[in-house]
Order: C-alpha cells, then structure tokens, then sequence
C-alpha cells in the first residue's frame, strides 16, 4: 500500500514538472546555427512546478533587464510537449526542464545551479546567467 502511495506520489511531481516530455526525432533537427546571438533557452514542459516557474522568471528577467539595449542576446521559452520545438528539443537532447545558454554551437547547460537557486537564491542565478551569456557576447 505504501509503495501504491509512493509511486503515485511520484507520478504526480514528475508530471507536474514536465518529467514526461520526452525527446524525439525531429523532422529538421539540423536547424540552422545562429553564430551571432547568444541565446538563453529555458525548456519545460506543460505544467510546472513553483521552481520551475521561478527558473523561468529569473532568466527571463535577467535577459531583459541586463541586455536591453542588446540585441544579439535573447529569451526563448519552449515548451518541450509542442511539436514545433522538437528540433531544438533533440538539438540539445533536452529530456526534462532545462536552462542551455547558447551561441552557434557553444552552448553550457546550467539546470542544475538554476533548479538550486532560482527559488532560495535568485541573485545567484542572474549572476550565473549574466556570467555565461558575457562570456559568449564577443
């Protein structure tokens, strides 16, 4: 009874986080690579939890608050369970939430540091993001 509970319980959270999207093959996987813009991808799927949400939030704003005036960086938020994002899904093999932050083929995956401080720290991962899109701007 226990382990019904548990496993339901389970589920439940892998679901609400988007833990059921899954990558696919994608009709035009080798999407063109932009080599001027540095692009912060926040992947997620249909329904997301409250770090989820604040991972989102915090990169979204840092890129518009630190690089207004910029337009070679920007925010794209995809959501992984459209088909018409599959293509970016397979490219950077993207099986649950992730924040990729990308020039041309340069990219680094910061999901973990972001899952652990978007909610309890959200300075650090502005810093982070602005850290790794300055690194990639030139």
């Amino acid at each position: 009874m226990k382990q019904s509970i548990l496993i339901a319980v389970l589920a439940l959270i892998l679901t609400s986080c988007g833990g059921n999207a899954k990558k696919t093959n994608a009709e035009n996987a080798a999407q063109a690579v932009d080599t001027s813009t540095v692009n912060v991808y926040y992947f997620h799927g249909k329904q997301r939890c409250k770090t989820c949400v604040a991972v989102g939030n915090v990169a979204k704003e840092t890129v518009e608050k630190a690089y207004a005036d910029n337009d070679k960086v920007r925010f794209t938020e995809i959501n992984t369970s459209e088909k018409a994002n599959e293509a970016l899904v397979e490219k950077y093999e993207v099986t649950w939430n992730a924040l990729i932050i990308a020039k041309g083929e340069n990219h680094v995956e910061i999901t973990d540091q972001a899952f652990a401080t978007a909610v309890s720290n959200p300075q650090s991962l502005e810093n982070l993001i602005k850290e790794e899109v300055n690194k990639r701007i030139n």
